[in-house]
């Protein structure tokens, strides 16, 4: 076999070994591209949620509209913790008449029954799904970390409105009672907070 044909086959070889290192280096890429999309879609599934009403999670908005209906919505407030986090908590109300587009407050009470301070965060949601939509929140504890000393009882506000234009979807005309409830889980992982968030009314003990 002459020298050229030798050379000829070499570079071949050497082509395609190159050519298996950038597949193999592309497919390895692929679980680390598709795990960075994975964190990534957490956030935008959130925001999602919250500009759409998505899997019965209300809408976040800055001001109440100037409008309101003669139409009322009877909410009530469910209150839960989860990852056993030692707090007691629960809504100041059980149930809150509401006209439609009318800005209303509502508290709720977190006590932290354990011997050391703990940081929490709230997770939320409406239903029935069909009227988180047209549940707007202003302001909401759920919004920022919640610490607690040991013993310690705070009052958090959550500022709302349910839009005038349930009354005219057709998916949500029908609803007269809208539940809100949540959910503390304590933080971990992360720096504890040093401060209640603005807006809490502690009481010591």
């Amino acid at each position: 076999m002459s020298q050229n044909v030798k050379g000829d086959m070499a570079e071949t070889v050497k082509a395609a070994e190159r050519k298996n290192k950038r597949s193999g280096l592309a497919f390895a890429m692929v679980p680390v591209a598709m795990l960075g999309l994975a964190y990534a879609s957490v956030p935008l599934y959130r925001m999602f949620c919250q500009a759409t009403g998505y899997g019965g999670t209300p809408q976040r908005v800055s001001a109440a509209p100037q409008v309101t209906s003669d139409r009322t919505v009877e909410v009530l407030f469910d209150a839960n913790t989860g990852g056993g986090i030692p707090w007691k908590f629960e809504p100041v109300q059980r149930r809150q008449e509401v006209r439609l587009g009318e800005q209303t407050m509502a508290f709720f009470r977190a006590t932290n029954t354990s011997n050391h301070r703990i940081t929490g965060t709230a997770t939320f949601n409406v239903d029935p799904p069909a009227a988180a939509i047209h549940f707007n929140k202003i302001a909401c504890f759920c919004f920022t970390e919640q610490t607690l000393e040991p013993g310690q009882t705070v009052e958090m506000p959550v500022t709302y409105f349910i839009d005038p234009e349930l009354a005219t979807d057709k998916d949500s005309r029908t609803i007269g009672v809208v539940v809100l409830s949540y959910t503390f889980f304590e933080k971990t992982g992360g720096t504890l907070a040093s401060d209640r968030a603005p807006g809490s009314r502690g009481k010591g003990t």
